[in-house]
């Protein structure tokens, strides 16, 4: 199939903030007691954290990291989580029926993510608590010294603050299965004067708001409006999540996945705006897009799980290629709208529904969907280029006309680089691209093409073959720039100079 794909540096869309690759670890199955932190593990160090996973999470280069939840944070007290671990009560955690032993908390969290390179994003439990809790945590983890819980925090072990600079105001609080679900009046007032209590300690905190569980919520999009009526000018972000399932293996469907992401974006987006300017105001809110993720394999497996333990195997997806090929579609959406998403924490990092899986007391390793995270990390951070694309397309019961080829290009000006990402959904046949990027001073050179493919779609990674999906790395002395060859279902990044 012949294309055409048409760039100019001139024309660009957004600028991304390289926390559009954060992620997320919660107490939810094996995620912490298991994966980053076992203690008795032979590659444990002295803090019990797993050098393993910290290898491969430094690899991924994850700017920011949410904690402690998800549905967990709306039942916890933040208050059994520090001190001595031997005086860390145990439990109950009411999202998920397990067992809280507390021993990985919030001075294990902060030293944890020290030795990873990544900044803390932390929630705050709005379900069973309030404005008391939130604004003594800030105060726990911020405040340098001088007050009780400062230097309680110094008593702990922490000499210096934490300086944590993004909260999230609770989570998912439009949920009915959230402990302490609100209604948006609610849960607005309350995010509200939580908000209010944060910046007066620190006006230059980071607060987002709970925006909708997911696009199909009852009370979406009127949620995000009424929140946002209560807490425009405190907030800086309104959250949102969802994710992506292929329960009744429809490949065609699922590859077109990320076109429910644009919408979901796009009509959130339109909310933040009118109530702007309802409000006549000079402030814009960007989003947080902080959980998304493929999340469908581990539904029955779950249901046989035992309750009531440390570390149940929980949400425990294995990804196949064809879960790697909607990540990377997913990816380009979030590209794609870095005008407006500056924010977005993959769901989770290790264990649970991850592109990390360990096995307790064994090894670890990446699973299909690690890749497109990997490489989108490592050459997404630039500017986003509007890219016209003439492409083939095919008819979808769900989602209407759906173009083959789902395409984002990055332009690094500071080093002359053109990334070019592009999922081939066609199960049949290769696309052809021809190239017109004459808006920049010098033909692109190209430097290589990576690309993830596999002739069975739901081929895996797992602890015996690893590396069953991998990326194939061409250099691009062996290719043709100025028209590309892109194989049947597969993901692909085409790197280029145009140093002038």
């Amino acid at each position: 199939m012949k294309c055409t794909v048409s760039a100019s540096k001139s024309f660009v869309r957004g600028t991304v903030d390289k926390r559009l690759f954060s992620s997320f670890v919660e107490q939810l199955g094996r995620a912490v007691y298991g994966g980053v932190y076992e203690k008795d593990h032979p590659l444990a160090d002295e803090q019990g954290f797993r050098t393993d996973v910290m290898d491969l999470v430094r690899e991924l280069d994850v700017p920011m990291v949410r904690f402690p939840g998800g549905n967990y944070v709306s039942n916890h007290n933040w208050e059994d989580s520090v001190g001595p671990k031997e005086k860390r009560p145990m439990r109950l955690d009411l999202a998920w029926k397990a067992l809280d032993p507390n021993q990985f908390g919030i001075k294990e969290f902060i030293e944890w993510s020290k030795k990873v390179g990544t900044e803390p994003m932390m929630a705050i439990n709005l379900g069973t608590r309030g404005i008391s809790e939130a604004k003594d945590l800030v105060e726990y983890c911020n405040h340098p010294k001088g007050s009780t819980l400062s230097d309680l925090r110094i008593e702990h072990g922490s000499e210096e603050p934490y300086d944590i600079k993004m909260w999230c105001l609770g989570n998912e609080m439009d949920g009915p299965w959230q402990v302490g679900h609100k209604t948006a009046t609610e849960y607005g007032r309350l995010a509200s004067e939580v908000g209010k209590a944060l910046k007066l300690f620190d006006p230059s905190l980071e607060l987002v708001a709970c925006g909708s569980s997911n696009a199909d919520m009852p009370t979406f999009p009127q949620w995000e409006e009424t929140v946002l009526d209560h807490t425009y000018e405190v907030v800086d972000y309104l959250s949102m999540h969802m994710y992506f399932r292929n329960d009744e293996d429809d490949i065609a469907t699922f590859l077109a996945s990320s076109l429910s992401m644009d919408s979901f974006i796009e009509n959130v987006v339109h909310v933040c705006d009118y109530v702007k300017a309802k409000k006549r105001s000079k402030k814009t809110i960007y989003l947080s897009f902080d959980e998304w993720n493929v999340w469908f394999h581990s539904n029955e497996q779950d249901k046989k799980q035992k309750e009531w333990i440390v570390g149940p195997k929980l949400l425990e997806d294995v990804y196949t290629f064809e879960d790697a090929l909607v990540v990377g579609c997913l990816l380009n959406s979030l590209l794609r709208h870095c005008d407006r998403v500056k924010i977005a924490c993959l769901a989770q990092l290790v264990n649970t529904i991850a592109p990390i899986m360990t096995e307790t007391g064994g090894p670890a390793w990446k699973q299909t969907i690690y890749w497109p995270f990997y490489y989108a990390s490592k050459y997404g951070r630039g500017e986003v280029l509007d890219v016209v694309c003439n492409v083939p397309t095919y008819e979808n019961k769900r989602y209407g006309t759906v173009p083959y080829a789902d395409t984002v290009l990055v332009y690094h000006p500071e080093i002359g680089e053109l990334d070019f990402f592009v999922v081939n959904r066609n199960l049949e046949e290769d696309l052809f691209l021809d190239l017109d990027f004459s808006g920049f001073s010098k033909t692109p050179t190209l430097l290589e093409q990576i690309s993830l493919k596999h002739e069975n779609r739901k081929a895996v990674n797992d602890k015996d073959h690893p590396n069953e999906v991998h990326p194939i790395v061409t250099e691009g002395k062996k290719l043709f720039a100025s028209t590309l060859q892109v194989s049947k279902m597969t993901w692909n990044l085409f790197r280029f100079s145009v140093v002038d």
